[in-house]
């Protein structure tokens, strides 16, 4: 009863704190999977090097290196279909861009691969009228140095080759998310550079961003602000109390004048410790979609013009909103009765399972050109809203290969 009374207690004084500014909802997304049909293997995000997508489970369900299957089965992150398929369900949702998950784009474990996806997954966004920003993993540094594609003295001078080629091609794209002209951009910690390293990496920039840091790190870099996250911490179990503390303080810190994203989150179940990577780094609990409910409530009512979701599909630390077989579409189903309730929304829960329907036409093996021409159609249709007629038209396919 006492946390309940203390979230409540908490969402009236945001509310009297805040002038409800126009938000603008943003996902942060991972681009890093790979699929056996698509990229010809199982990328390590769907294995960990322990369990076998090819193999099924007791509960009937694929050995995924997560305690979630997303609702299209694990694909790759530079399949047409799944990007066409996630996009459209942003769009009815009321997700107004990405923040996409970026490692640089040298050719080293990954990293290019994620590259490449980040790029394709653009198109994509761009098409639904979406916007993007980057979280730069500047733990990328570190683990070139440990692996020997990157020496030390190298590390300030490869960051700043990074950012000018984002300020070349990203910050200036009418797509990239910006804040009083500027362009965003979330530093994942930091975990390797130091503040005065950071001054030597932007000084050159022509087009400065804002940067953005974890809210513990501000002190690291000369940041224009704090990104919030889930708040999990050294294995333990992290109670209601105990994020709505973090939150209280997080938003006061924006009460007082300083940049803030707001946090959204539905939950944190990893899967390290099974998949023998390392020790869990905590749990904190659904409570039955509750937990994205009342975060959401106070990310709405905080004087933040920017929410993150944490996260759109980081299925190995169990963050995950977009459509999965054990939750379905709960989480953009909140988020369409939260804009529903805040003023005229144009789509509804139907609508969020047309992309779906979309994506499993595609991959039908008997398709041939008419139908991939209908099926073209159709997309085009859901891309510019036409609901109605794209859900007459998938389900008159629909109905033909049953």
């Amino acid at each position: 009863m006492r946390t309940i009374l203390t979230f409540i207690a908490f969402a009236i004084l945001s509310a009297n704190a805040a002038d409800k500014t126009a938000k603008t909802v943003l996902a942060h997304y991972m681009p890093w999977y790979a699929s056996k049909p698509i990229s010809k293997r199982w990328g390590w995000h769907w294995t960990m090097d322990r369990f076998n997508p090819d193999k099924m489970g007791a509960n009937g369900q694929r050995e995924l290196a997560s305690h979630y299957e997303p609702l299209i089965g694990p694909y790759d992150s530079n399949d047409p279909d799944v990007l066409e398929c996630q996009v459209l369900l942003m769009k009815y949702a009321g997700i107004g861009g990405v923040i996409i998950d970026w490692y640089g784009t040298e050719n080293f474990r990954d990293y290019a691969t994620i590259h490449r996806n980040s790029l394709s997954l653009i198109k994509y966004l761009k098409k639904a009228e979406l916007k993007y920003a980057i979280c730069y993993e500047d733990q990328s540094i570190k683990h070139m140095i440990e692996g020997g594609k990157l020496q030390r003295i190298q590390e300030v001078t490869h960051a700043e080759k990074e950012f000018k080629w984002m300020e070349q091609n990203w910050f200036n794209d009418p797509a990239y998310i910006k804040l009083k002209g500027k362009p965003i951009l979330l530093i994942f910690g930091p975990q390797h550079f130091k503040e005065l390293q950071w001054d030597q990496i932007t000084s050159n920039l022509s087009n400065q961003p804002l940067l953005y840091t974890l809210p513990h790190l501000t002190n690291q870099a000369k940041g224009s602000g704090a990104f919030g996250w889930p708040p999990i911490d050294g294995g333990k179990n992290v109670t209601p109390a105990d994020w709505q503390k973090y939150l209280r303080d997080l938003y006061s810190k924006g009460a007082k004048g300083e940049s803030i994203i707001a946090p959204v989150f539905p939950k944190f179940h990893d899967i390290y410790q099974q998949a023998g990577v390392h020790k869990s780094y905590g749990y904190l609990d659904d409570q039955i979609g509750k937990t994205f409910e009342q975060t959401l409530e106070l990310a709405w009512q905080s004087n933040s013009e920017l929410i993150q979701i944490a996260t759109w599909n980081d299925y190995g630390e169990g963050t995950i909103i977009e459509p999965t077989k054990e939750f379905a579409y709960r989480y953009l189903e909140s988020l369409q009765r939260k804009f529903a309730a805040n003023g005229k929304f144009a789509y509804t829960p139907l609508d969020l399972r047309l992309p779906i329907m979309l994506h499993q036409l595609r991959k039908h093996p008997a398709n041939n050109r008419k139908i991939t021409a209908q099926l073209n159609h159709a997309s085009k249709l859901l891309f510019a809203s036409r609901t109605a007629e794209a859900k007459t038209l998938l389900i008159k396919l629909w109905n033909q290969k049953q």
